[in-house]
Parts: C-alpha cells; structure tokens; sequence
C-alpha cells in the first residue's frame, strides 16, 4: 500500500454547458422514481401543488385582517364577526399548510428509502451479468463506487424540481401584486438574486470535481478504515504491530481531502457572505419604497404587510429556484455516474440461438491454442494451450504460483472468454452454449471461497442457490465432503449461524470451513467438477483423503484438479503440467516421472521435503 500522501487532486472543471446537457438525466431518473412507487410520486406531486398556493392565501387574509382591524379600530362600525371569520379562515390554512408540509416531508421520505432500495437492487442485478475481468480493473471500481453513492439520496432530485414547480406557481401569485404595485421592485429583486446564483453555480461546480477527483482515494480510506476495525483482519494487525501504520496512513488521507473540503468551503463562505448581503441590500431598498407609498397614503397597511411579505418571499422564492437550479443541474451531473455504470456491458455474451447443454459429455473439452491476457496488461496468463479433457477424465494441474492454473479453469467454466484460439465442447465453441446452463453444469471451488456470514445449511447451499429450501440435498452434499459430522457437533446444527459478525455465530477452523466450502460442489449434479486448491488448510493425510472420496464420488464425471501436493495430485488419470503460462508437459505420473522433466523435477523437489 502506498504510503505517500495523494497528490493534488485534479478538478474536473463543468461548464454551463455539461450542466444543462446534465438535465438530459432527469427522463431516465424520473422513470426510475416512477418504477419505485408511482402512487406515492403522484401523490407527492398533488401535495406540492396545493402547498403552491398557500402563501399568497395566508398573506392576504392577512391583509384582510390588518386592514379589518384598522377600519374598527377608526369609525367602530360592526364587523367583528367578519374579523373572526378571517381569523378563523387565517389558523385553518396555517394548519392546512403545515399538514400538506408534514405531508410531503413523509413522502420524500419513503419515497427516498424505496428509490435507494430498488437502486440498490438494479445496481446488484446488473453487476451480475458483467464479467469477472470487468471486476479486477480500478477504472471500473471507480465507477462502480459512484453508482453506488448515488443509491441514496437522489431523490432530492424528485423533491428538488417538485419544489421548482411549485415555487413557480407561488411566484406568480405573489409577483402579479408586486406587477401591479410597482413593477421595478421585480427588476431590483433579479438584480439582486443573480450574483448568488452564480455563485453557487461556481462553487457546486468546485464541490463536484472535488468529490469526483477524490474517488480512487476514498476507496482506499474505507478499505484502511476496514483494515484497522475488522474481525478479519484482527489477527494480523496485532501479530504484526501494523495499527501505528494504518492509522498513520489513515491520518494522511483524511488529513488531506480535510484541507482540500476546509480551502473550498471557507471560500464558499466569504463569498456567500458577500452575495447575502447584495441580496439583502436589494430587499431593504424595496422595503423603503414600499414604506414610503404607504406614508403618503397610496396604499393601506394592510397592502403594505402583503406588498412587503410578497416582496421578502419572492426573495426568497426566487434565490431557492436559481440556487436549486444550480443544485439540480449538479444533481443530474452526479446522475450521470449512476446511468454509466448501466452502460457497461459484459463481453461474455450468450450466442442469439444458444444451445442447450449437452445431457452428457461425448468428446470433452478441447483448448485449440487458447491465450488470456488481462485487460491493460501486456503479459499472457495463457498462452498457446492446446490439449483435450476427455469425458470422465481427472485431470490435474501443476505448476508454480503464478503459472496460469486458476486462469485456464476460469476459462474452462467462461468466467473469461480466450483472447485468442477457442475452446470446443463436443466440437462446438464453448461460447454457443447457453451460458446459464453451461454454469450450472460446472462445479467449482477456489481456493478463495468464501465464508458466508449465515446458517451452516446456507453456506453449503450457495453451490446451488435454487435448492436452498431442499434439506435431503444439503445434508447429502454435507456428506459427501465430510462436513456432516461438523454440522453434528455444532449446537445448532445446520441451523448454526456460522461467522462472528452476528449473534450466536460460531467460528470455523480453516479445515472445517473448507469442508463446508467443497459441499457446494455435490450441491449440483454437474458433468464438470473443479477444484482450484480449496483444501490447502487441510494436512496432507486428510486432503488425500477428501480426493479419494471425491475420485470415488464422481465417477464418470470430468475433473480438474489443483493441488501442490503430489501425493494427490498423482492420482489423477493425467496431469498438465503449466509453465508461464504456457502447457510444457503431459501424461499420467508415472509418464511424467519417466519424461524425467519439470514435473519430476518438481515432484523430487517436494519428495526431498518428505525425507
């Protein structure tokens, strides 16, 4: 891990133009707040609307009041009961008011759960159908990141262009009073307005590129604050002293997008300070105007309580619509990280006329000068692989770390697609299979599976998904890999929460989570089974063990292999033996022994150790 601090992060700088293409966004979200809840978007609408018309109602039944009470007040004519039918009418839209706000403050906020929901759901689907190597690029990781910031809390957007819609409607109810007063107080009120808006379109802009430079490097804060405060990583930090580091590091990062926040929000200070004061200049100006109709008698002080609220909201009004602009306009540019993580699209791709997994293997698996080179790398993980897996056939794979095992089975179940050559099942290009048939027709376990966080049953249950719920098959797949006397020393058995994460969680040995880990290979009855050193934590006497009983268990099955051990690894009918990449030997063992080439060498190598 690097331990410099970032470098300066580089602004991305937006143009007025990138905003309004921005707004482009909003068809697509709209749709997507639609398919959340369309009730609850019609609903907030109609709520929006009513609240339009509130203010202007208030200030004039305000009005009405004030000029009531000054015309009782000067001649004692009767009237009192028309004052309190005001009055009345006055309280019952101030609750109505607060009602429709209460209203639309609630939807927002089930709206705004359901939206980060379903978003979240749209963002999982559709990370599924990309491909494995998609998943090992940074570039893509970034923009994973930002999709899924966007989960939560876009649908301000929804409330942001609702209260556009509706500020607007209340502006036209108080600006047609001012028009017919005096139609330069709404000339002075723009004048006074577009200076903040500006500059909140500037530094929003700021704000944006700010936050987008710092997404490679927040990624790697949060996996630092994961690496000082995790169950998983515990062990090694205490064993190895590495808290002072972390920490360190932790410090420099946060250290750093501080001061780069801390320069940009005193900016937006000042600034604003500046600009408030413009605004309230324009206002005050207004204000005397109005104060001075209302001296010499031109209008009522009634109308002059309603001229200068109208004045003060229209203010208001018009600062909240130019700043929410602003704000929406941002808000559809950081849309746009949500709509390009949909626009990636997997290059493993099903055939348009798909065939059907064959119901058994006649001529087997052929690599025809198969390559694999990792996006933005220039070494090959394979290169010029030539060889058949024929029908019921163990085959094993040796070779030393880094040698392009785990890549060839990757491109044995299509988790990658060759770069070059292809690779035939029964003669016919692995990539004409219906991908989803042909996954379920391959078994495998890495050595990097995981340990799910769940019940025993669940953890076994992962190799086949849609059996979950079949209890007969998951206690026979437990059996099958010896996890069935675990699952019967455990105090729930296989409804044993296993992991500390949770309550009652019970932690595994290495040993025994592999045990778990290979029962999802008999959850399926597949034709190809795969086994990518998934009993490394196991001693040598119990991994030959477990292959024994899974030679035994898939008889008249495909199998593939890898082990550093050669105790099991030479009981396969044949093994391949990798070089860089590339297939050097071969043969059964006691071939390759004879060959007396890189596998005797290595074979002789890991014997010695023995002695």
């Amino acid at each position: 891990m690097n331990t410099r601090p970032p470098k300066n992060l580089r602004i991305e700088q937006l143009t007025l133009k990138d905003r309004l293409a921005a707004l482009n966004n909003l068809p697509a979200f709209f749709k997507l707040v639609w398919q959340t809840s369309p009730w609850m978007t019609v609903m907030n609408a109609i709520l929006r609307i009513a609240r339009s018309a509130m203010p202007v109602s208030l200030l004039y039944v305000g009005k009405l009041i004030i000029d009531q009470v000054i015309l009782l007040s000067h001649s004692h004519a009767a009237g009192m009961h028309y004052l309190w039918q005001l009055v009345g009418l006055e309280f019952g839209l101030a609750i109505l008011t607060d009602a429709l706000s209460r209203g639309t403050t609630l939807l927002d906020s089930l709206l705004g759960d359901l939206f980060s929901n379903h978003t979240s759901v749209k963002i999982m689907a559709h990370a599924a159908t990309l491909d494995l190597d998609q998943f090992e690029d940074a570039a893509f990781y970034d923009k994973l990141e930002r999709a899924r910031q966007q989960t939560v809390g876009r649908t301000i957007l929804l409330s942001q262009v609702m209260s556009q819609v509706q500020d607007l409607i209340t502006m036209g109810f108080l600006a047609a009073g001012l028009m017919v007063f005096n139609p330069w107080l709404i000339i002075l009120l723009l004048i006074a307005i577009i200076p903040a808006f500006l500059g909140e379109s500037y530094f929003n802009d700021q704000t944006y590129a700010l936050t987008r430079g710092q997404t490679p490097e927040r990624r790697e804060l949060d996996y630092i604050r994961y690496l000082g405060a995790s169950d998983e990583t515990a062990k090694e930090v205490k064993i190895f002293d590495l808290s002072g580091f972390i920490i360190e590091r932790f410090k420099v990062l946060s250290g750093k997008f501080y001061l780069d926040n801390k320069r940009l929000s005193i900016k937006r200070s000042l600034w604003g300070t500046l600009f408030a004061m413009l605004g309230s200049v324009g206002y005050y100006a207004a204000y005397v105007v109005i104060i001075l109709r209302a001296v010499d008698g031109t209008v009522t002080i009634g109308e002059l309580a309603f001229l200068a609220g109208s004045f003060r909201q229209l203010r208001a009004l018009l600062e909240g619509i130019l700043t929410r602009f602003t704000s929406m306009s941002q808000g559809a540019i950081y849309l746009r990280d949500f709509f390009d993580f949909f626009e990636i699209k997997p290059k493993i791709t099903v055939a348009a006329h798909p065939l059907p997994f064959p119901k058994k293997i006649q001529q087997g698996f052929v690599f025809e000068d198969v390559g694999f080179r990792y996006a933005n790398s220039d070494r090959w993980a394979n290169r010029h692989l030539s060889f058949t897996l024929n029908p019921g056939e163990k085959l094993a794979l040796v070779g030393e770390n880094g040698a392009g095992k785990t890549t060839l089975v990757k491109l044995l179940a299509r988790l990658y697609d060759p770069t070059e050559g292809r690779i035939l099942l029964d003669g016919t290009d692995l990539r004409d299979y219906d991908l989803a048939d042909l996954r379920l027709n391959v078994g495998i376990i890495f050595q990097d599976y995981l340990r799910y966080q769940m019940t025993f049953a669940q953890n076994i249950a992962v190799g086949n998904i849609n059996e979950q719920h079949n209890r007969p098959l998951i206690e026979a797949a437990a059996k099958q890999s010896l996890a069935d006397t675990l699952a019967a020393k455990l105090p729930g058995a296989y409804e044993q929460q296993l992991g500390k994460r949770f309550a009652q969680g019970v932690e595994l040995s290495g040993g025994e989570w592999q045990k778990v880990a290979l029962a999802r290979a008999y959850m399926r009855n597949a034709q190809l089974l795969i086994l990518d050193e998934p009993t490394s934590a196991l001693d040598a006497r119990a991994e030959y063990s477990v292959f024994e009983r899974f030679a035994e268990l898939t008889k008249g099955k495909s199998a593939v292999l890898i082990s550093h051990r050669f105790s099991t690894v030479r009981m396969a009918d044949r093994i391949l033996v990798l070089e860089k990449g590339e297939l050097v030997e071969i043969g059964s063992h006691q071939e390759l022994i004879q060959k007396n080439g890189r596998y005797a060498e290595l074979f002789n190598l890991q014997a010695r150790g023995y002695q």
